[in-house]
């Protein structure tokens, strides 16, 4: 090699080819002979090869010393500079059919390294192929297709490619003459003319695209065996990335929905990053020439004249389809193109926040300043799982989200008191897990009370006491058998927690695996107890009685993008941390799944149970809209050996028709849970987790399983959220742009008089109603009150209780007051817990349910107070048609006027939360004094101990309940109309100043100094519009045809 050529690939950044092409002895001469095969053996990554043969291409075209030769010269040239053993190369035949499934070979006879490589390369292409940025506006069609060989994923970087600004493409500088040069030039190895589908007739329906030989396209062959991730292989960089065209995006990215994101991400990359459109128009026919990927050949584009032409795509001047309106035709609620389109906006906005100047008027620019930095899209939903131990709640979890070894099932025993969240890991491929402790003085409490327990218990030693088998099991599990004749201060000694320093210092510890068998072997040991078959018999400690929380993050999964699994205790918990969390997830769960065996469906207690106790919780003081009653276990037949298949599955799908009926019949006999539920919030399934895996009698759909899968899918769309922040992106924008117009003064003027005028008489439309529920609350919470102070002494029945001996309620007693009025049994039998704060206001929450669940529905598309907030409107739209000068400014109010509302029916549903609780609240709150009088005396005073000690303490108790009646239920009723007259104040306060400030600065205020925003307001507004369905869908960017009055005037430069 000589020095010519060692500083031409120095100077064209690929100076780590150098030993390649010296090793095969290239030279001046020899490189301008180089074919596109040679080039290929010489540089086999795609990226580089293409920047070499642009190069290339430039400097024959200056300098190229053979062209002054006749064209005989050429195979002489070619003959002359081969490399070392080189021999005349055999080329298929590109006519005939002869050779059809022949592998083209080099002149020894070898196959083709470079075709070989093809077939074997594994994903990452781009990397592999050295895609740069000067090399990536250079590929297409064929290259596209061996860089991304499966066909969905290739259409994504198509696209997104054709949308990267011209001003990106360096590759655009030449002459569009040039075009059909750059192409048949830099072809990749064997390139030739495809041979498209017919897409006018029926007869090649089905077929494979064929090279011209009649062989069947290593290309296509490549597709079935190349896996994703195929950039890195190619090595495609930020150079090569604006080259890649058709053919091998579908290579680089072998599905089809992950290839339509890419094209229209490529698409959006803002012109100005493209340096390939740097040159003139007529340079783009040469650019696309002299940078074919392997394989291109000029384009066929469907007609686009006709009837005989319906359905197909409109078409650029320059043949190619508009990539505006392929995008339209992509996008679908909730789909990842609406990801996209929120990604691209999002990504807009931050880049117009940081262009708005801190001078000059401040006040306008800190006002746009922060409504960019409101915009949100947050969204979450919550789906609380409750089921007895064994009821299948793990494998249902397991099955529905497709991880069939996550959560544990059927090898441990239960813990009921750990939380388990499952939610997708959106960051990395890995399944994690944050373990969250209570407190070191948690435990320590703890400790003392267990400590005390045992003691007083010690001589009567009771089996059969689940509150004693608790205790015992929580201290086994941690501390084996070491706890026995140990203090709580011996007990807290750092040596039992060397395994999990993070519970000493208060922090959460984190897991990481990268498969979920792997995972549920590590975690398993803080969310359940010992080994029932011998399994894990090697671990000494089982931490789960330290676990507040378990949050499982599950990779790649689109069921748990937006929502979260909790696997739920069914009633709360002693620990008062854990019993807060329990309250506020049960609280903030819109869809709740009942868990239970189907055989005993409907009569099992327990399932009816959680439902009674929590519906309180999720209904009035929650945001549950629907309860899934799931039947597990419906393959289960007995006598079933002696049935055929097809019997089998009919008795299965019979018993599994009358669990439901009798479970919908059950449900409409419970009417506290009807004062919060109809019977519309009920579904029941009947569902196996068993067969849905393996199919033995059942097919998919009579498992009921997909069901489920497509409830949580259903869960996921946030094609709302995508709209209400990408209509306050396009509302902001406009009112950038309309600030910029100085000439509509007088227009302004008297279309904020109007404004003024109508949010004054919106208002009072908004007030109205709400002051008329705050008169029926009143009048019920009234009502409520007198018939709490004569029912007090039933109120406190609870204290009570005929089945539990003497000394056995002085014990729960004990611990009634000791957690403030509550006592919850470690067992999951319901009917034991006691609250005697929900008893004393029963009352008052029984006059208000029925009012209180039309007021504040959990059915969102109704709006709290009959709708009042979402009926508000400034009628903006009628303003547009006749003050077209401020039609921007109008379209911002209009957008703020519905982020507002939606702000405010969220506030309105949080808030409604703690209304409601309030009553309860409040009572506890009156009788903590009596509690802790009691407690303190349980302890410390002789008169309370002894064989009348029991006695002391409900007389204590009644008393305070009997001397504070009279003040307690109106304190109550108080506490509830001050914080509904609260929230309406903050509802009408928050309207008026906002939409008030909103329409001082949008129309009392120029902006001089901030930014023209006319391109991003051009591109948010076709967003905008594919969210909203417009049929609009050739808009162009700046509305050349649209009313000088409205918003192109503004948008013109």
């Amino acid at each position: 090699m000589d020095v010519f050529v060692h500083n031409k690939l120095t100077e064209w950044g690929l100076s780590e080819w150098i030993e390649r092409f010296k090793a095969e002895r290239i030279t001046k001469k020899s490189l301008y002979c180089l074919d596109n095969e040679d080039i290929a053996n010489l540089i086999p990554a795609m990226g580089p090869r293409a920047i070499f043969k642009e190069q290339l291409k430039l400097l024959k075209k200056a300098q190229n010393p053979t062209t002054q030769r006749t064209v005989d010269s050429s195979a002489q040239c070619k003959q002359e500079h081969k490399g070392p053993g080189d021999s005349p190369k055999v080329w298929p035949s590109t006519s005939g059919t002869s050779d059809k499934g022949k592998i083209k070979l080099q002149p020894s006879g070898r196959q083709s390294p470079t075709i070989k490589r093809r077939r074997d390369t594994t994903p990452g292409s781009f990397t592999g192929e050295r895609i740069k940025k000067e090399s990536l506006y250079c590929v297409r069609n064929q290259g596209i297709t061996n860089l991304i060989p499966k066909k969905d994923p290739t259409a994504i970087f198509k696209k997104q490619l054709q949308l990267i600004p011209k001003a990106q493409n360096p590759t655009t500088q030449r002459t569009v003459d040039s075009s059909a040069q750059c192409k048949q030039e830099h072809k990749g190895p064997g390139d030739s003319p495809k041979v498209w589908l017919s897409t006018s007739g029926t007869s090649d329906k089905g077929k494979i695209k064929l090279q011209p030989s009649g062989r069947q396209s290593p290309t296509i062959k490549r597709r079935r065996d190349t896996t994703p991730g195929s950039f890195t292989g190619e090595r495609i960089k930020k150079e090569s990335l604006y080259c890649v065209r058709n053919q091998g995006i579908t290579n680089l990215i072998p599905k089809k929905d992950p290839t339509a994101i890419f094209k229209k991400q490529l698409q959006l990359i803002p012109k100005a990053q493209n340096p390939t459109t740097q040159g003139t128009v007529d340079s783009s026919a040469q650019c696309k020439q002299e940078h074919k990927g392997p394989g291109d050949s000029p384009k066929v584009w469907p007609s686009t004249s006709g009837t005989s032409d319906k359905g197909k795509r409109k078409l650029e001047p320059s043949g190619r389809q508009s990539p505006t309106s392929k995008r339209r035709r992509d996008t679908t609620p909730g789909s990842f193109t609406e990801e996209i389109i929120l990604s691209d906006v999002k990504e807009i906005m931050k880049r117009v926040r940081e262009r708005i100047p801190n001078q000059g008027n401040q006040k306008l620019n800190k006002f746009l300043k922060d409504k960019i930095g409101e915009l949100e899209t947050d969204k979450r939903e919550m789906v609380g799982v409750f089921g007895k131990t064994g009821a299948g709640k793990s494998s249902l979890i397991n099955a529905v989200i497709g991880e069939k070894n996550l959560l544990p099932s059927g090898r441990v025993s239960a813990c009921t008191s750990v939380m388990i969240k499952v939610e997708a890991n959106l960051n990395s491929p890995m399944y994690k897990a944050d373990i969250e402790f209570i407190t070191k003085e948690e435990w320590k409490d703890e400790l003392w009370s267990l400590h005390s327990f045992l003691e007083e218990n010690a001589a009567q030693e009771n089996e059969d006491d689940d509150d004693y088998r608790d205790f015992v099991e929580k201290l086994s599990a941690l501390y084996g058998e070491e706890w026995k004749n140990k203090s709580p201060e011996n007990l807290m000694d750092y040596k039992y927690f060397k395994e999990i320093p993070e519970f000493y210092i208060s922090s959460k510890k984190r897991l990481k695996c990268k498969s979920a068998k792997e995972l549920s072997e590590q975690f398993v040991r803080y969310i359940r107890s010992d080994s029932t078959d011998g399994e894990g018999k090697d671990v000494k400690s089982w931490y789960w009685p330290l676990v507040k929380c378990v949050t499982i993050r599950v990779p790649n999964n689109d069921l748990l993008k937006h929502v979260t699994l909790v696997d739920l205790p069914g009633n709360g918990d002693r620990n008062k941390s854990r019993d807060k969390m329990w309250k506020e997830v049960v609280g903030n769960c819109s869809t709740v799944w009942i868990v239970t065996d189907i055989n005993r469906a409907a009569a099992e207690k327990e399932p009816w149970e959680i439902l009674k106790s929590a519906c309180s919780l999720m209904g009035n003081g929650g945001q549950c809209q629907q309860i899934h009653f799931i039947c597990t276990k419906s393959d289960v037949i007995e006598d079933s050996d002696d049935l055929s298949a097809a019997d089998v599955r009919a008795l299965i799908l019979k018993e599994n028709s009358k669990a439901k009926d009798k479970v919908r019949e059950e449900f409409s006999k419970l009417n506290k849970i009807k004062k919060h539920f109809s019977d519309d919030c009920l579904e029941v399934f009947t569902v196996s987790s068993k067969e849905f895996l393996k199919q033995k009698h059942l097919n998919s759909d009579d498992t009921e399983i997909p069901k489920l899968q497509e409830f949580l899918k259903d869960l996921n769309d946030c094609h709302s959220e995508t709209l209400i922040y990408v209509s306050g992106a396009y509302g902001i924008l406009s009112l950038i742009q309309g600030a910029r117009r100085t000439e509509v003064v007088a227009q302004k003027t008297e279309v904020c008089t109007i404004l003024e005028d109508k949010m004054r008489q919106e208002l009072e439309k908004v007030r109205k109603p709400m002051e008329e529920a705050y008169k029926v609350f009143e009048k019920c919470l009234s009502e409520g009150v007198e018939r709490s102070k004569p029912s007090c002494q039933q109120a406190l029945s609870s204290i009570y209780p005929s089945e539990v001996s003497g000394r056995g309620f002085h014990r729960i007693l004990k611990c009634v007051v000791q957690n403030n009025g509550t006592y919850t049994p470690k067992k999951g039998d319901i009917k034991k817990q006691i609250n005697l704060n929900v008893d004393l206001a029963s009352r008052l929450t029984d006059s208000i349910d029925e009012e209180f669940k039309k007021t504040f529905p959990n059915e969102r598309k109704y709006g709290a107070f009959n709708g009042v907030i979402n009926n508000f409107s400034l009628d903006t739209e009628r303003l547009i048609q006749k003050h077209g000068n401020v039609e921007l400014q109008l379209i911002f109010l209009k957008t703020e006027e519905e982020k507002m509302k939606t702000k405010l029916n969220k506030i309105t549903r949080e808030r409604k939360k703690t209304i409601y609780s309030s009553l309860t609240t409040t009572i506890e709150e009156a009788m903590k004094e009596c509690y802790q009088i009691v407690f303190y005396f349980v302890v410390e005073a002789a008169d309370f101990k002894g064989k009348d000690s029991l006695k002391n303490m409900r007389d204590t108790i009644e008393k305070h309940v009997h001397d504070s009646k009279n003040i307690m239920f109106q304190q109550a009723k108080n506490e509830m109309l001050n914080q509904l007259r609260d929230l309406k104040e903050h509802v009408l306060d928050t309207l008026e100043k906002t939409m008030q400030k909103s329409i001082e600065l949008s129309l009392k205020t120029d902006g001089d100094t901030i930014p023209d925003v006319t391109v991003e307001l051009a591109e948010v507004k076709k967003c905008y519009d594919e969210l909203k369905g417009s049929p609009d869908e050739e808009m162009s960017l700046i509305w050349p045809e649209a009313d000088s009055s409205g918003p192109a005037a503004a948008l013109r430069p």
